[in-house]
């Protein structure tokens, strides 16, 4: 499929307009030049609607719109746990996590580590997260992206890659993380409407015309196999969605780890104004989180019974993108690209923070100055998007699910990542060799299981990683130190009570949760 002339302009159009928009919010007046913080944390003062959207466009990218709509064409709706599970797990990280990171102002997790443990966490992880968002995120979201770019224009993959990458380092990399999240808001209202827009054209296909709420009845009725939320092991996709172990299990450490305590997503609620604000861009996430499966799920499920010979999966969403006319069809393929974008910026913005100021700041120039700092952090984000370019293809090329394949790989650290943040939160004696010991611990473990046991569901490994890690590291704890930790949490000084319209709003996502279980157990 060709790409028409007016999709084109409308396509270009969008472009200008975000490069300047990103300009126009991270200018500083009287050509003052940025600070560290100005820079990674947007001077600290970001709204809750710049959050919440921000939040949701770093998050749906194509991993999840590409990767998601081929796991929704290979298993069915069952994979929206990811999505609605995950707002049940925003409410929880802005009730109870929120609080102890804004009290500490930190800028990084890995400054956290350190604060709580030691700086040999802290350079442990350091490295782990820029290796896994250099060589799995970056990576993945380019060579999807440029997927469903040479779909639907034609594009070679290659040049395809390279154009993401230059446009989402066009606008970032001046502006920092107030370029990226005010240009979110933007990035996610195009999304919504993008993403609408393919699943009403798939369902109104499915019913000949007549409506896409036709075309959803004749889905459950011809597809009733696709609306089964919680998959029993005769199913050939229980490996990767293991029944209620999705509800009970491992799904929460996956999420907990992501939502709660992961660089480029968490970095957004520390630039906020304050934890009120933090709290209500939470809330406003959770709920387009709900709406999520709508836009990335349900195209996948209409391209099965459109297109049921499809290879590789991931081709289903832009598949259904053919289906949108002219004109219309340059906002949806910018819709896409903006989600594409978004994320491109969003990790090498979070990059360029860890580098620089939880590695060259540490351990290679003390003293830098704050513009050389930001140097530093331009420099970085520009050579982490080079090497992504370079090994996108090569890396994910070869997968049929790439949204399940970066599920499981990162899934080898969560459980150590998740240890070591709770630990540290709610237990005083926790110390920096019982924090090395739950990291080491669950990547070993994770490696064994995938070695001797490759047909056990990895949500369930997941689970079950963390509490052996848990056991280890607490027996860890208990033979190393007999006292609270020097630098462990006083919790009576941090308050986790929330506000009314936070907790109606809480009690409303869970009773929607319940709902959709309820009909598509």
């Amino acid at each position: 499929m060709n790409i028409e002339n007016l999709d084109i302009i409308v396509f270009v159009a969008y472009l200008f307009t975000l490069i300047l928009l990103s300009y126009f919010v991270s200018r500083e007046e009287g050509g003052k030049d940025k600070s560290a913080e100005d820079y990674f944390l947007a001077s600290k003062s970001l709204p809750f609607w710049a959050i919440g959207s921000s939040l949701i466009a770093a998050n749906i990218s194509a991993e999840q719109i590409i990767g998601m709509s081929g796991s929704g064409y290979a298993i069915g709706m069952a994979i929206a746990s990811y999505e609605w599970m995950s707002a049940l797990t925003l409410l929880i990280v802005g009730k109870y996590f929120l609080p102890i990171f804004l009290s500490k102002e930190i800028f990084t997790m890995p400054q956290f580590l350190e604060n709580r443990y030691d700086n040999r966490v802290r350079t442990v992880m350091s490295i782990f997260w820029l290796l896994l968002y250099i060589t799995i995120n970056l990576t993945t979201v380019l060579y999807l992206g440029a997927l469903a770019i040479h779909a639907v224009s034609g594009v070679n993959m290659t040049y395809a890659m390279i154009f993401l990458a230059l446009f989402s380092f066009t606008y970032s990399i001046y502006g920092g993380m107030k370029a990226v999240a005010f240009t979110d808001v933007l990035q996610v209202i195009l999304l919504i409407f993008g993403g609408l827009m393919v699943s009403y054209l798939a369902l109104d296909k499915i019913s000949v015309n007549n409506g896409a709420l036709q075309g959803f009845v004749i889905l459950l009725e011809k597809s009733p196999e696709k609306f089964d939320m919680i998959l029993d092991k005769s199913n050939p996709n229980y490996i990767f969605l293991p029944g209620v172990s999705v509800l009970l299990g491992g799904m929460w450490v996956i999420n907990f780890s992501y939502w709660g305590f992961n660089q480029y997503i968490t970095q957004r609620a520390l630039a906020a104004k304050n934890l009120n604000e933090a709290q209500k861009g939470i809330v406003l996430a959770a709920y387009l989180k709900l709406l999520m499966p709508v836009i990335v799920v349900i195209p996948g499920i209409s391209a099965a019974y459109l297109i049921p010979d499809l290879n590789p999966s991931d081709r289903a969403f832009p598949e259904m993108m053919k289906l949108v006319p002219t004109g219309l069809l340059g906002l949806v393929f910018a819709a896409l690209v903006a989600a594409v974008s978004s994320s491109l910026s969003s990790m090498s913005n979070s990059i360029s923070t860890l580098f620089t100021l939880d590695i060259y700041k540490q351990l290679i120039d003390k003293n830098a100055s704050e513009s050389k700092l930001v140097f530093i952090g331009r420099l970085t984000a520009s050579f982490s998007m080079i090497f992504a370019v370079f090994v996108a293809e090569p890396f994910i090329g070869k997968s049929d699910q790439a949204f399940q394949v970066v599920q499981e790989f990162t899934g080898f650290f969560t459980p150590g990542i998740v240890l070591i943040f709770l630990l540290g939160f709610f237990w005083k004696r926790a110390n920096a060799t019982s924090a090395l010991t739950a990291i080491i611990s669950s990547f070993l473990l994770s490696i064994l299981f995938k070695l001797f046991l490759p047909t056990f569901p990895f949500i369930d490994r997941v689970g079950l990683v963390f509490l052996i890690s848990l056991v280890l590291s607490s027996l860890v704890t208990l033979l190393t130190t007999k006292t609270d930790h020097e630098k462990s949490i006083d919790l009576n000084g941090i308050s986790f009570k929330t506000g009314l319209g936070f907790n109606i709003a809480s009690l409303g996502v869970f009773l929607i949760l319940v709902g959709i279980y309820a009909i598509w157990w």
